[in-house]
């Protein structure tokens, strides 16, 4: 479908246009599932952040050793005096 044709299925029209029953029934349908498969992309994306995320913290202890074994001796102490 090119960039200016008007599309002719009356399933992905807005929901606003051809408002009858079984348009509505299909209009709810189709909210469903994008928002389920928002759902999944946001799931997608939030996955892919954190090992992005993951990755750069492992290249700035390996970049910044001194800071790292700080870091790392700090996080020891707040475990140390944890209280249950």
């Amino acid at each position: 479908m090119a960039d200016g044709e008007l599309r002719r299925d009356p399933a992905s029209r807005g929901p606003r246009e051809g408002r009858d029953a079984e348009g509505a029934v299909n209009g709810a349908v189709n909210d469903v599932e994008d928002a389920q498969e928002s759902d999944a992309a946001r799931r997608r994306r939030r996955a892919q952040f954190l090992r992005e995320l993951h990755e750069a913290k492992q290249l700035r202890d390996r970049v910044q050793p001194r800071r790292a074994r700080a870091a790392r001796m700090r996080q020891q102490m707040r475990m140390r005096t944890f209280r249950w």
